[in-house]
């Protein structure tokens, strides 16, 4: 890794995703700590053991820089400010992750009754509410932002300054950070190792649209290394680019499919576009995914939705025959 650049994995409890990285960036005296890992059992520990091989300490952070208000992005931030007295910096578009530490039984109420209507049967629904677990959010406490982190703020670090640009569309409140003189880009999880897609769905108008808009912004910039949100550092960037987006129109070319002939739930589009058969394990994910592309559709004019009980989506050419 560059000198002054630390990557910090920290643990997650979630299958298929055990861990993150949080970012700490040479700055005068301390550092600069871009994300801060999920809140849970043992998790500052796991952050002082990571900060520790590199020589660093919890109380030498002099600013937190959050990409996005995601729990293992901000999860421990208000704990890292008790520690340093340091200031948080954070898009002001963070109204899930707010909600989530208000009242997390709200939060997962609303994600079984947007499930129910979009056609998940009971029974699943039920076993999903029974195997939900810890109900913890998994965020310290209130996040308390010093600065809204939009377009042009600058972030200062011993690598030289650092520029804010909005990138929603993974989550509203997503911005990466761009290094322009060493073309350093921290992309929080707009880009990743791996080519993963999800769409935080119902807290903007168009999230595939949106991210694919932030992928244009960012291949403007012409990085030519990634410091991603999980997994390793990558330099084929325009790359990861293009899969990104060949794999968001291969996903919607799927969903305009299932609702081409008939009108369809949701769940039941869900259920033919993709390449995984739905389970309590990845449901969410892809049912958050496939009415993010339903709503591009819509926006689009591909697509409308079919008032009801449950909700259904149907191709516009069927719906005006």
């Amino acid at each position: 890794m560059l000198p002054g650049v630390f990557r910090l994995r920290l643990p997650l409890p979630w299958p298929g995703v055990p861990h993150c990285n949080a970012w700490a960036v040479v700055a005068g005296d301390g550092f600069v700590l871009f994300d801060t890992g999920m809140h849970q059992q043992n998790s500052m520990a796991n952050l002082e053991r990571a900060l520790s091989m590199c020589g660093l300490r919890v109380e030498d952070t002099r600013l937190i820089v959050c990409t996005h208000a995601h729990s293992d992005h901000c999860g421990q931030a208000a704990e890292i400010q008790a520690r340093a007295g340091c200031e948080l910096w954070m898009h002001p578009s963070h109204e899930l992750v707010t909600r989530m530490l208000a009242d997390p039984e709200a939060v997962f109420q609303r994600r079984l009754e947007v499930a129910r209507q979009s056609g998940v049967p009971p029974e699943p629904l039920e076993r999903y509410a029974a195997g939900r677990g810890n109900p913890e959010p998994g965020i310290a406490g209130p996040i308390v932002v010093d600065r809204e982190l939009v377009d042009g703020v600058r972030v200062g670090t011993d690598l030289g300054e650092w520029v804010t640009y909005e990138t929603p569309g993974h989550s509203p409140s997503h911005v990466c950070l761009f290094q322009p003189e060493r073309r350093l880009l921290i992309s929080g999880d707009h880009l990743l190792g791996r080519i993963s897609l999800y769409f935080e769905y119902g807290y903007s108008p168009d999230p595939v649209g949106e991210f694919l808009g932030s992928l244009d912004v960012v291949q403007g910039l012409g990085a030519r290394l990634c410091l991603a949100g999980h997994g390793r550092t990558f330099t084929d960037v325009r790359a990861h680019i293009e899969g990104n987006r060949e794999l968001v129109a291969d996903h919607l070319a799927r969903v305009a499919a299932a609702i081409a002939d008939a009108p369809r739930t949701a769940f039941e589009v869900a259920g033919e576009a993709y390449a995984e058969e739905l389970t309590l394990r990845n449901g969410q994910w892809l049912l958050s995914q496939t009415l993010g592309y339903l709503t591009h559709l819509e926006k689009l004019g591909q697509a409308r939705r079919v008032e009801g009980d449950p909700e259904r989506w149907t191709a516009l050419a069927l719906a005006s025959a």
